[in-house]
């Protein structure tokens, strides 16, 4: 057995955390390797430290450089302390987020420039990629209205951004989507809760048979 790397990917509403969630005892049931789930920014102490700064609502002068060098900067700390000793001990590790956000976000979002984003993270990352990214796709309409539903009182500062913000984030998406056949999969985030949790653990099933075969 080998560490396998998933990474969760989708824009503000599309409700992959809470797939997440509904998932994993799925893919607990199935597999004998040891299943370990973090987020971005976040995922350890030093990387939780920065997620406060990044996502504060008190912080809206931040330069949009200097929030693309904090994500990257958390996602380096988050890969030494959790990503990397997770697939050195041949465990599953899923990231709730990881560089592809920061392309689409800063990248495309901000308009920083996809090219220059990917470049922070390539120093970051050193090469580390998601094995499989499950892309959970909804419009920035349907998004938004799910975000000022459930937690319009606590939007993050990023969640707080206009339309336009995450129209761009969410095309940004669509053209790492086409880049990468092979390592994305795209699940429609716009259908029932149960269809969306069936669609993302088909496609794990799919892309890692030998590990989710039942535990056996």
């Amino acid at each position: 057995m080998s560490g396998i790397f998933i990474s969760f990917e989708g824009s503000d509403g599309a409700g992959k955390t809470t797939v997440l969630n509904s998932l994993l005892p799925l893919l607990k049931q199935r597999t004998n390797q040891e299943v370990i789930v973090s987020r971005e920014p976040g995922g350890s102490p030093i990387s939780e430290k920065i997620r406060k700064i990044i996502l504060s609502i008190h912080d809206q002068e931040m330069d949009n450089r200097t929030e693309a060098l904090l994500y990257a900067a958390a996602r380096r700390q988050h890969l030494i302390d959790v990503i990397l000793p997770a697939l050195k001990s041949d465990k599953i590790m899923i990231s709730d987020r990881f560089v592809d956000s920061s392309i689409a976000y800063q990248g495309g979002g901000r308009q920083i420039g996809v090219k220059e984003v990917a470049e922070i993270n390539d120093f970051a990352i050193n090469g580390t990629m998601p094995d499989l990214t499950i892309y959970f796709d909804v419009t920035p309409e349907v998004g938004l209205a799910r975000i000022r539903k459930d937690h319009e009182d606590t939007m993050d500062r990023l969640e707080q951004e206009k339309i336009d913000f995450h129209q761009r984030v969410h095309d940004t998406y669509q053209k790492l989507i086409e880049e990468n056949p092979n390592r994305i999969v795209t699940v429609n985030a716009e259908q029932t809760p149960e269809k969306v949790v069936a669609d993302a653990l088909d496609a794990i099933i799919k892309r890692f048979p030998k590990t989710f075969n039942g535990g056996k």
